[in-house]
């Protein structure tokens, strides 16, 4: 945790009630962001949560490139970076999050070089960035590991078939970014297929680009000479959307979630129902609510169209107001579940195996614990509790609302990382919360 972090104290025991907007979803904004290093023009990206914190890490990279933010205000952004003044930045930049190694590409395309610092990021696992070397690797780049960065060297990049070992999100924006101006045909076998892929996606072919979103989750991008500038708007953060329906099934609540996306949200909203609770699709959002006595499920996690990692957390929280036995399956990445000890200490009464409940994953057998086993109801306590992740931050702030009295959560930064103005969100909500 940041020394001298913000703290939420929040007073909760109120169901959550009103309506709100959900942000654009920062984990599209911040590949968008680096995809504008592909072309010397301005590219405008609008609805972009410009106040996250992973979103003002990104810029600063991106600045030490020499890229200049024309407009970075009222979540419009207008970017251009005509010349790459230097193809490496510092590396406690590259120790916050993990967009690091997401800029190889676009300097090995324009300069021949890149020195990327060894990425960070929440500890939910290790999370490893060799999918990303081997695929740059696989297109020409010639990489030296040092101890705390990568330097890569490139005359050019030329297309070739990569088949990823599993559809990291992280590694397919990767080659999709690199691919677009490389020589030749890529082709990605085992890719990603999240709505935020799509969405950069979108803006490349704005750009130029030119992707094939094939059966089979393959995708094949065919090299183009160059790329020009666009204006695309971000998609609406369904991260955020299914973290406040968390909250408000669980705090029996009704809540109008603006801006949310029905397609986005299908395996999400299937589960609520599971459970007992209700949704209404409109015209501009989802309306989620309370209904009756809450049921418990059997959850696994898993890559696009599965039930999101990202879910998990405030999912496991609405789990412990369900009367019986859950469970909850981790299968995208191994630590997740390191948030529990809080809660537990909270009243949850949540235990964690090493054993797949649910199909075998890639854990099955080691001495991961990825399991968990929730039973409920349980009336949860207040406390003085510290966020370890973005998604279990916000899993927090949902365990303070239910709490009858006063909960200190500490580590706002990282809350702050993946939700913007959630204080003042919550707040519309009727939730009683202020930083302290």
């Amino acid at each position: 945790m940041p020394k001298n972090s913000a703290k939420f104290l929040i007073k909760g025991g109120k169901p959550l009630r009103g309506s709100i907007r959900i942000s654009g979803a920062k984990n599209a904004a911040s590949k968008l962001i680096i995809a504008s290093l592909l072309t010397d023009e301005p590219v405008h990206i609008s609805n972009c949560p410009i106040s996250i914190g992973e979103i003002l890490v990104t810029k600063k990279i991106c600045e030490s490139f020499g890229s200049k933010f024309r407009k970075f205000k009222n979540n419009d952004v207008v970017v251009q970076t005509k010349q790459i003044s230097q193809a490496s930045f510092s590396t406690k930049l590259g120790l916050v999050n993990r967009i690091s190694i997401l800029t190889a590409g676009p300097l090995l395309l324009r300069t021949g070089r890149a020195r990327t610092p060894k990425p960070g990021g929440d500890r939910i696992g290790a999370r490893p960035i060799n999918f990303h070397l081997d695929a740059l690797a696989k297109l020409g780049a010639k990489i030296t590991e040092h101890e705390k960065y990568y330097s890569l060297k490139a005359k050019k990049l030329v297309g070739t078939d990569i088949t990823l070992p599993f559809p990291s999100v992280g590694a397919t924006e990767n080659i999709i970014i690199t691919a677009t101006l490389a020589i030749g045909k890529t082709t990605i076998y085992n890719a990603a297929i999240e709505p935020e892929i799509m969405d950069l996606i979108m803006l490349l072919q704005k750009m130029g680009a030119i992707i094939d979103v094939k059966t089979d989750r393959t995708i094949v991008i065919t090299g183009v000479e160059k790329l020009n500038g666009e204006e695309h708007r971000v998609i609406p953060d369904r991260l955020e959307a299914a973290s406040f329906a968390c909250a408000a099934i669980a705090s029996k609540g009704d809540i109008t979630i603006y801006d949310a996306q029905h397609e986005d949200m299908i395996t999400f909203l299937n589960t609520m129902r599971l459970i007992g609770a209700e949704y209404e699709v409109l015209d501009d959002g989802i309306r989620v609510y309370y209904k009756d006595e809450l049921k418990p499920i059997n959850i696994e996690t898993d890559v696009h169209p599965g039930f999101m990692t990202d879910w998990q957390p405030p999912m496991t929280i609405l789990l412990t107001q369900a009367n019986g036995i859950s469970t909850i399956h981790e299968t995208v990445y191994e630590k997740r579940f390191g948030y529990i000890k809080e809660l537990n200490k909270m009243g949850a009464d949540i235990e964690l195996t090493n054993d797949c409940l649910g199909s075998p994953c890639r854990y099955y057998g080691t001495d991961y614990y990825h399991s968990a086993v929730i039973k409920g109801a349980t009336r949860l306590k207040p406390a003085e509790i510290v966020v370890p992740d973005i998604r279990a931050g916000f899993s927090y702030l949902v365990a303070a609302i239910l709490a009858k009295g006063d909960t200190l959560v500490n580590g706002v930064d990282y809350i702050d990382r993946g939700y913007e103005k959630i204080d003042k969100k919550m707040r519309k909500l009727g939730v009683n919360i202020k930083r302290v």
